[in-house]
C-alpha cells in the first residue's frame, strides 16, 4: 500500500497529538500542520514524526 499512518506531535509541547496517512510515493518531505494541541490549549503547529 502507498499510504502510510504518520503521527503528528506538538512543536511547543512535544506531545504526539494526531495520526494521519500521506502518500509516500508522492510527497516525500515531512507533514506540517497548524492543529490545536489540547496540552498546549491553543492552536500550534504540529510536525510529522519518526
Amino acid at each position: 500500500m502507498p499510504r502510510d499512518n504518520v503521527v503528528l506531535q506538538c512543536t511547543d509541547c512535544k506531545s504526539r497529538n494526531y495520526v494521519t496517512t500521506k502518500n509516500k510515493k508522492t510527497s516525500k518531505e515531512r507533514l506540517e500542520f497548524k492543529k490545536f494541541c489540547g496540552r498546549c490549549r491553543k492552536h500550534t503547529d504540529h510536525k510529522e514524526t519518526k
